[in-house]
């Protein structure tokens, strides 16, 4: 059974930072890409960033571009995610996501079909 956990979420404020983590158990995701999303409340689930699995290729949603860094290990099966100079709309529930199919780091929900159960990232003002 494929298994995502994250951790490292909590509550900081405006201009903290925090740094999250996702490791995969069940499979190798080595040769494959991994990614994070997000959902804040009455809100549809959002790309924040995806890493390929040799890290060549890595996207960056616009919204938080140059305050998160997507990184990963693939000798521990996990992804990071560096959160800087967290405002308040990125309060979210973050979400880990990997494929089994892809290896190009996709933006898209359907291109992932292995995800953790969310991590909730609270910031405030």
């Amino acid at each position: 059974q494929v298994t995502l956990v994250e951790s490292g979420g909590g509550s900081v404020q405006t201009g903290g930072s925090l740094r999250l983590s996702c490791a995969a158990s069940g499979r190798t995701f080595n040769s494959n890409a991994m990614a994070w999303f997000r959902q804040a409340p009455g809100r549809e689930r959002e790309f924040v960033a995806a890493h390929s699995p040799s890290g060549v290729i890595t996207n960056v949603a616009h919204s938080v571009k140059g305050r998160f860094t997507i990184s990963r290990d693939n000798a521990r099966n996990t992804v990071y995610l560096q959160m800087n100079s967290l405002k308040p709309e990125d309060t979210a529930v973050y979400y880990c996501a990997a494929s089994s199919l892809y290896v190009i780091p996709g933006t898209r929900v359907g291109q992932y079909n292995y995800w953790g159960q969310g991590t909730q990232v609270t910031v405030s003002s």
